[in-house]
Protein backbone atom coordinates (compact mmCIF):
# COMPACT_ATOMS: atom_id res chain seq x y z
CA UNK A 1 0.00 0.00 0.00
CA UNK A 2 3.11 2.55 0.64
CA UNK A 3 4.96 1.67 -2.54
CA UNK A 4 1.27 2.32 -4.34
CA UNK A 5 0.95 5.81 -2.33
CA UNK A 6 4.78 6.96 -3.32
CA UNK A 7 4.17 5.31 -7.16
CA UNK A 8 0.61 7.91 -7.02
CA UNK A 9 2.58 10.78 -5.84
CA UNK A 10 5.45 10.14 -8.60
CA UNK A 11 3.33 10.28 -11.21
CA UNK A 12 2.18 13.63 -11.18
CA UNK A 13 -1.03 15.34 -12.60
CA UNK A 14 -2.54 12.61 -14.31
CA UNK A 15 -2.41 10.28 -11.84
CA UNK A 16 -5.65 12.49 -10.34
CA UNK A 17 -7.83 12.23 -13.10
CA UNK A 18 -7.19 8.62 -13.36
CA UNK A 19 -7.94 8.22 -9.75
CA UNK A 20 -11.31 10.03 -10.70
CA UNK A 21 -12.00 7.53 -12.72
CA UNK A 22 -11.97 4.89 -10.78
CA UNK A 23 -13.99 6.81 -8.31
CA UNK A 24 -16.79 6.79 -10.55
CA UNK A 25 -16.12 3.25 -12.18
CA UNK A 26 -16.52 2.12 -9.09
CA UNK A 27 -19.75 4.00 -7.61
CA UNK A 28 -21.38 2.79 -10.86
CA UNK A 29 -20.61 -0.73 -10.43
CA UNK A 30 -21.67 -0.88 -6.80
CA UNK A 31 -24.83 0.65 -7.95
CA UNK A 32 -25.55 -1.28 -11.22
CA UNK A 33 -24.77 -4.51 -9.38
CA UNK A 34 -27.32 -3.91 -6.25
CA UNK A 35 -29.75 -3.17 -8.80
CA UNK A 36 -29.23 -6.02 -11.24
CA UNK A 37 -28.97 -8.70 -8.64
CA UNK A 38 -32.19 -7.49 -6.65
CA UNK A 39 -33.77 -7.81 -10.28
CA UNK A 40 -32.49 -11.31 -10.52
CA UNK A 41 -33.50 -12.35 -7.11
CA UNK A 42 -37.25 -12.18 -8.03
CA UNK A 43 -38.12 -15.99 -8.23
CA UNK A 44 -39.38 -16.37 -11.53
CA UNK A 45 -40.67 -19.90 -11.58
CA UNK A 46 -43.03 -19.35 -7.90
CA UNK A 47 -43.46 -15.73 -9.11
CA UNK A 48 -45.26 -17.47 -12.45
CA UNK A 49 -46.61 -20.64 -10.61
CA UNK A 50 -48.59 -18.79 -8.11
CA UNK A 51 -49.65 -16.10 -10.85
CA UNK A 52 -51.10 -18.57 -13.30
CA UNK A 53 -52.98 -20.19 -10.04
CA UNK A 54 -54.47 -16.72 -9.19
CA UNK A 55 -55.80 -16.46 -12.79
CA UNK A 56 -56.91 -19.65 -12.79
CA UNK A 57 -59.13 -18.88 -9.84
CA UNK A 58 -60.27 -15.92 -11.73
CA UNK A 59 -59.18 -13.72 -9.36
CA UNK A 60 -56.71 -11.09 -11.01
CA UNK A 61 -56.86 -9.15 -7.36
CA UNK A 62 -54.87 -12.15 -5.88
CA UNK A 63 -52.19 -11.42 -8.55
CA UNK A 64 -52.14 -7.79 -8.22
CA UNK A 65 -51.66 -8.58 -4.81
CA UNK A 66 -48.43 -10.90 -5.60
CA UNK A 67 -46.76 -8.52 -8.36
CA UNK A 68 -47.31 -5.92 -5.80
CA UNK A 69 -45.81 -7.43 -3.08
CA UNK A 70 -42.38 -7.64 -4.68
CA UNK A 71 -41.91 -4.36 -6.90
CA UNK A 72 -38.93 -4.61 -9.71
CA UNK A 73 -39.18 -4.52 -13.42
CA UNK A 74 -40.82 -8.18 -14.13
CA UNK A 75 -43.49 -7.74 -11.75
CA UNK A 76 -44.21 -4.14 -13.03
CA UNK A 77 -44.20 -5.65 -16.59
CA UNK A 78 -46.58 -7.72 -15.60
CA UNK A 79 -48.44 -5.73 -12.94
CA UNK A 80 -49.17 -3.69 -16.14
CA UNK A 81 -50.89 -6.30 -18.12
CA UNK A 82 -53.01 -7.66 -15.51
CA UNK A 83 -54.11 -4.86 -15.03
CA UNK A 84 -55.63 -3.93 -18.50
CA UNK A 85 -56.80 -7.38 -17.87
CA UNK A 86 -58.82 -6.20 -14.96
CA UNK A 87 -60.01 -2.97 -16.73
CA UNK A 88 -61.31 -5.22 -19.11
CA UNK A 89 -58.85 -4.54 -22.17
CA UNK A 90 -58.75 -6.66 -25.32
CA UNK A 91 -55.74 -8.93 -25.86
CA UNK A 92 -54.30 -5.68 -27.50
CA UNK A 93 -54.17 -3.81 -25.43
CA UNK A 94 -52.97 -5.67 -22.24
CA UNK A 95 -50.27 -6.40 -24.69
CA UNK A 96 -49.75 -2.59 -25.77
CA UNK A 97 -49.72 -2.35 -21.37
CA UNK A 98 -46.86 -4.63 -21.53
CA UNK A 99 -44.35 -3.45 -23.94
CA UNK A 100 -45.06 -0.08 -22.74
CA UNK A 101 -43.74 -0.73 -19.56
CA UNK A 102 -40.89 -3.31 -20.81
CA UNK A 103 -39.78 -0.42 -23.42
CA UNK A 104 -39.20 1.84 -20.00
CA UNK A 105 -37.87 -1.24 -17.92
CA UNK A 106 -35.37 -2.31 -20.16
CA UNK A 107 -33.19 0.71 -20.34
CA UNK A 108 -33.06 1.11 -16.34
CA UNK A 109 -31.41 -2.29 -16.50
CA UNK A 110 -28.83 -1.06 -19.19
CA UNK A 111 -28.28 1.93 -17.78
CA UNK A 112 -24.59 3.32 -17.07
CA UNK A 113 -23.42 -0.40 -17.95
CA UNK A 114 -21.69 1.03 -21.21
CA UNK A 115 -20.23 4.00 -19.53
CA UNK A 116 -17.86 1.61 -17.43
CA UNK A 117 -15.98 0.51 -20.99
CA UNK A 118 -15.78 4.45 -21.70
CA UNK A 119 -14.32 5.04 -17.99
CA UNK A 120 -11.49 2.23 -18.66
CA UNK A 121 -10.59 3.50 -21.96
CA UNK A 122 -10.17 6.26 -20.72
CA UNK A 123 -8.04 5.64 -17.61
CA UNK A 124 -5.78 3.84 -20.02
CA UNK A 125 -5.57 6.80 -22.36
CA UNK A 126 -4.76 8.95 -19.50
CA UNK A 127 -1.90 7.10 -18.01
CA UNK A 128 -0.20 7.01 -21.56
CA UNK A 129 -0.72 10.25 -22.03
CA UNK A 130 1.56 10.98 -18.64
CA UNK A 131 3.80 8.49 -19.65
CA UNK A 132 3.98 10.84 -22.68
CA UNK A 133 4.34 13.76 -20.95
CA UNK A 134 6.49 12.99 -18.51
CA UNK A 135 8.88 11.53 -21.49
CA UNK A 136 9.20 15.02 -22.63
CA UNK A 137 9.31 16.62 -19.47
CA UNK A 138 12.43 14.31 -18.55
CA UNK A 139 14.17 14.63 -22.31
CA UNK A 140 14.04 18.54 -21.58
CA UNK A 141 15.12 18.20 -18.40
CA UNK A 142 18.49 16.42 -19.04
CA UNK A 143 19.48 18.13 -22.30
CA UNK A 144 20.29 21.17 -19.42
CA UNK A 145 22.60 19.01 -17.03
CA UNK A 146 25.92 17.75 -17.48
CA UNK A 147 26.30 14.51 -19.25
CA UNK A 148 27.31 12.85 -15.47
CA UNK A 149 24.08 13.43 -13.99
CA UNK A 150 21.77 12.40 -17.21
CA UNK A 151 21.68 8.80 -17.13
CA UNK A 152 20.70 9.07 -13.24
CA UNK A 153 18.13 11.83 -13.76
CA UNK A 154 17.00 10.08 -17.13
CA UNK A 155 16.56 7.06 -15.12
CA UNK A 156 13.88 8.63 -12.51
CA UNK A 157 12.15 10.63 -14.71
CA UNK A 158 11.39 7.63 -16.87
CA UNK A 159 10.00 5.34 -13.81
CA UNK A 160 7.90 8.31 -12.92
CA UNK A 161 6.36 8.66 -15.87
CA UNK A 162 5.34 5.16 -16.24
CA UNK A 163 4.33 5.24 -13.06
CA UNK A 164 1.22 6.87 -14.88
CA UNK A 165 0.49 3.98 -17.45
CA UNK A 166 1.14 1.51 -14.41
CA UNK A 167 -1.55 3.38 -12.91
CA UNK A 168 -3.92 3.66 -15.80
CA UNK A 169 -4.09 0.01 -16.40
CA UNK A 170 -4.24 -0.75 -12.83
CA UNK A 171 -7.72 1.00 -12.83
CA UNK A 172 -8.88 0.39 -15.92
CA UNK A 173 -8.12 -3.73 -16.13
CA UNK A 174 -10.75 -4.37 -13.13
CA UNK A 175 -13.41 -1.47 -14.55
CA UNK A 176 -12.99 -3.38 -17.83
CA UNK A 177 -13.73 -6.85 -16.27
CA UNK A 178 -16.64 -5.34 -14.34
CA UNK A 179 -17.86 -3.91 -17.59
CA UNK A 180 -18.25 -7.48 -19.14
CA UNK A 181 -19.84 -9.54 -16.24
CA UNK A 182 -22.71 -6.64 -15.29
CA UNK A 183 -23.21 -6.69 -19.00
CA UNK A 184 -23.75 -10.45 -19.16
CA UNK A 185 -25.59 -9.98 -15.93
CA UNK A 186 -28.15 -7.38 -17.26
CA UNK A 187 -28.05 -9.55 -20.52
CA UNK A 188 -29.84 -12.20 -18.17
CA UNK A 189 -31.98 -10.14 -16.18
CA UNK A 190 -33.52 -9.15 -19.59
CA UNK A 191 -33.97 -12.88 -21.02
CA UNK A 192 -35.71 -13.60 -17.83
CA UNK A 193 -37.45 -10.99 -17.60
CA UNK A 194 -38.60 -11.11 -21.62
CA UNK A 195 -39.11 -14.84 -21.07
CA UNK A 196 -41.40 -14.76 -18.07
CA UNK A 197 -43.62 -11.53 -19.15
CA UNK A 198 -44.55 -13.37 -22.54
CA UNK A 199 -44.89 -16.74 -20.74
CA UNK A 200 -47.75 -14.50 -18.29
CA UNK A 201 -49.19 -12.89 -21.27
CA UNK A 202 -50.01 -15.78 -23.11
CA UNK A 203 -51.47 -17.19 -20.49
CA UNK A 204 -53.98 -13.93 -19.85
CA UNK A 205 -54.74 -14.00 -22.90
CA UNK A 206 -55.46 -17.68 -23.48
CA UNK A 207 -57.87 -17.28 -20.25
CA UNK A 208 -59.19 -14.00 -21.34
CA UNK A 209 -62.88 -15.55 -21.30
CA UNK A 210 -62.85 -17.39 -17.92
CA UNK A 211 -61.74 -14.20 -16.49
CA UNK A 212 -64.00 -11.96 -18.05
CA UNK A 213 -66.99 -14.40 -16.93
CA UNK A 214 -65.91 -14.34 -13.13
CA UNK A 215 -65.52 -10.66 -13.72
CA UNK A 216 -69.03 -10.29 -15.34
CA UNK A 217 -70.42 -12.72 -12.84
Amino acid sequence: MKNLGEMFLAGGFFMWPILLCSAIGLAIVIERFFVLRTAKNVSKGDLVRKLKSSILKGSLDQALAIVSKTPGPLTNIVKAGLTAAKNGGGSEEVQTSMDAVALREVPRLERRIGLLATVANVSTLLGLLGTVSGLIAAFAAVAHVAPAEKASLLSNAIAEAMNTTAFGLIVAVPILAAYGYLNALAQNVIDDLHETSVSTLNFILTHKSELEKVSNG
